[in-house]
């Protein structure tokens, strides 16, 4: 998973309604609910049918540690569908997404003017054509360095060139690397 899709899934967690079970017998009967059988929660965790039926019954209070984590994804992956589609159809139509990032950003820019890259540290909103870009390329599957172009040209438009207002010469805007990534909408 790329820097671009775990701050989307942090920006999902925050919008939660509720907080998903904390408790190993709690996040399995979850996962028996969406999945419908325990054979088929086995296939998604790596454990056996019958590991599952363990923990779901109690009988085995804790699981591996690299199981606790698959088990822990899981949940997280399919906890409030609704509430994720909401924000994100929201983010995309009205609100807008806001980015905060420090970053090396790179550009090409005019003769004359500077295009060496530097860490930036920049807190951006974005208006929401590009919030539909971005969840739209993560839903057909892009790289992370295809998201980070959307996120890029965001910045070229509303932090560099000001909506058109400046710097109208700067093209190529580059995002790399990414101290930290962080959406909110």
């Amino acid at each position: 998973m790329g820097e671009v899709d775990e701050a989307i899934e942090r920006a999902d967690r925050e919008s939660f309604t509720r907080q998903p079970p904390k408790t190993l017998k709690g996040q399995i009967g979850f996962l028996l609910r969406r999945l419908g059988s325990a054979k088929a929660v086995a296939r998604e965790i790596g454990v056996t049918a019958d590991s599952v039926n363990r923990y779901r019954r109690g009988a085995r209070k804790h699981a591996r540690a690299d199981v606790a984590l698959r088990i822990e994804d899981a949940v997280r992956k399919r906890w409030q569908p609704q509430v994720r589609k909401r924000r994100q159809r929201q983010a995309a139509t009205m609100t807008g997404i806001t980015v905060e990032t420090r970053a090396r950003f790179g550009y090409t820019a005019p003769i004359g003017t500077t295009d060496d890259g530097r860490f930036r540290r920049l807190t951006v909103h974005l208006p929401p054509q590009y919030a539909r870009r971005l969840f739209a390329a993560r839903d057909a599957g892009a790289s992370d360095q295809q998201m980070r172009a959307i996120i890029a040209e965001g910045f070229k438009e509303i932090y560099f060139q000001d909506g058109g207002a400046r710097a109208t010469g700067l093209s190529d805007v580059t995002l790399n690397d990414i101290d930290y990534l962080d959406l909110d909408y």
